[in-house]
């Protein structure tokens, strides 16, 4: 098969018990290029109705699924690993149009989901669970782990091709049916990844795609039929679903916003670590929760430091996504690119230093689109909006402190967890670090601490809500529950 990448695109539709179907709902919206401002189709919102018929037909196929061999169940998953290798470019020029991102960083995307598909074809061996002879006298036990039933996943707009696949592998590969619903701001790449899945041999209903919004994001909380939801996506709604999933007795995991640190002590490579941090501020606009957007500097170097970060920023490339020499693209919407604008605007009337200022960018050709330059504040305070509040775009601030000591506290006092980064020469300021910060992922002489898809992707404070992460182990563990197995044969 080949993917449509030319748009405009036919309307998005909903993919339910192995067919497409126009979503009934009232409201829809149409799908926008952010770098040009073009319409290239249009999403139609979901009622509860069609909810309902995903999650039933999700619940219709659980019985022969859970029950299929694992090794079979697999198969599908090392099919649809070779279809997005297959279809990788043509996945990442319709994923460009349609978010704004360069293709370089759609590209490095999809190629961290598909990093997740290949984790969960070693399902067969995640899942097993223990067996201990003896535990009693003439007593064995065995843990053995068993799927649960529907589960689904809610996803964000900033990586519209690799979050599915944080989620989509583990659900189906341990043996539950699962619902998908996607962003409704940039929703055809979720379209043309189930394309993909159609083709790649899973049974009617084991896999389902929704669209739509706020409504349909509750109707999925509300069913009764479905038995645990994943969200990623800002701090106040991850709040919402965390509540409300847990408060219908669902399994949840919410990850929420973030403001990532950026440490740089005096023993660091400064040359180095500048271009790290400008890499890890500016990649994908901001727009993602691993953006390190603040820098703490220790003040001996500080001075050093900001004017290399600001060599740096300049030589950053605002354009159209798919251009050739583009490092920074669109940002998503309209009304985003003018809250990134007011929050710049804060900063100003806030005291800190306006030291590269991007909003007066333009891109040729692309008057329409949603640019916005690569921006820098220099001595920022940690009680600033800037300093505190995720901006999710192309701004960059930083701080001098005295010491690592009041680095750490920096980090630690911001209401967020979802991660920093340390550059240093010294190994007992990273095991300082390793201990004291209080942060999920935490990256030393890396400008972004991005785990692998072997590893849980971290989050504490306000950046998660819940128990089980998403990637690696913990997601075996949400997706499945532990019968244990108590058996004894007296004459044996």
């Amino acid at each position: 098969m080949s993917l449509d990448t030319t748009p405009p695109w036919e309307d998005v539709r909903n993919y339910v018990d192995g067919t497409w179907r126009t979503p009934t709902g009232d409201d829809g919206q149409d799908v926008v290029d952010p770098g040009t401002g073009e319409t290239l189709t249009r999403v139609g919102f979901s009622s509860d109705d069609d909810v309902d018929a995903a999650v039933r037909a999700g619940r219709a196929a659980f019985d022969d699924w859970s029950s299929t061999p694992v090794e079979a169940r697999i198969q599908p998953l090392f099919e649809l690993k070779r279809l997005l290798e297959e279809h990788q470019d043509d996945l990442a020029e319709v994923l460009v149009r349609e978010h704004g991102k360069t293709l370089a960083e759609a590209r490095g995307e999809l190629r961290r989901g598909i990093e997740n598909v290949e984790v969960a074809c070693g399902i067969p061996s995640m899942t097993q669970a223990g067996h201990l002879p003896n535990a009693a006298p003439e007593i064995d036990e065995t843990a053995v782990r068993k799927p649960l039933g529907v589960f689904a996943a809610i996803t964000p707009f900033n990586f519209p091709g690799m979050i599915p696949l944080w989620f989509l592998p583990y659900a189906v590969a341990t043996g539950n049916a699962f619902v998908l619903k996607p962003s409704e701001r940039d929703p055809v790449v979720a379209q043309r990844l189930f394309e993909l899945i159609d083709e790649a041999g899973f049974p009617d209903g084991v896999v389902q795609l929704v669209h739509g919004s706020a409504d349909t994001v509750n109707a999925i909380l509300d069913h009764d039929g479905v038995e645990g939801a994943s969200f990623v996506g800002s701090t106040p709604v991850a709040r919402h679903v965390y509540a409300r999933a847990a408060e219908n007795g669902k399994r949840v995991q919410a990850q929420g916003g973030a403001k990532n640190h950026v440490i740089v002590t005096e023993s660091a490579d400064l040359e180095f670590a500048a271009r790290k941090t400008v890499s890890s501020a500016y990649a994908c606009g901001g727009e993602r929760c691993l953006a390190n957007d603040v820098v703490v500097v220790e003040e001996g170097v500080y001075d050093e430091f900001v004017d290399r970060v600001l060599a740096e920023a300049r030589s950053r490339t605002v354009g159209y996504g798919l251009d050739e020499g583009t490092d920074i693209g669109a940002l998503i919407t309209p009304e985003h690119e003018e809250r990134v604008r007011e929050l710049i605007a804060t900063g100003i009337e806030e005291g800190a230093e306006l030291l590269l200022d991007g909003r007066d960018v333009e891109v040729d050709g692309h008057e329409a689109g949603n640019f916005l330059g690569p921006t820098v504040f220099g001595g920022i305070d940690p009680g600033m909006t800037v300093a505190r509040e995720e901006i999710f775009g192309p701004v960059l601030g930083l701080l001098s402190v005295a010491d690592l000591e009041e680095a750490i506290d920096v980090v630690n006092r911001s209401d967020f967890g979802n991660a920093a980064s340390l550059f240093t020469a010294s190994g007992a300021d990273a095991r300082k670090v390793r201990h004291e910060a209080d942060v999920g992922n935490l990256g030393v002489n890396a400008g972004t601490a991005a785990p692998m898809a072997f590893f849980h992707f971290g989050g504490r404070k306000d950046s998660f809500f819940g128990d089980l992460h998403a990637q690696g182990d913990d997601m075996i563990r949400f997706y499945t529950d532990e019968t244990v197995y108590i058996e004894r044969w007296p004459d044996a």
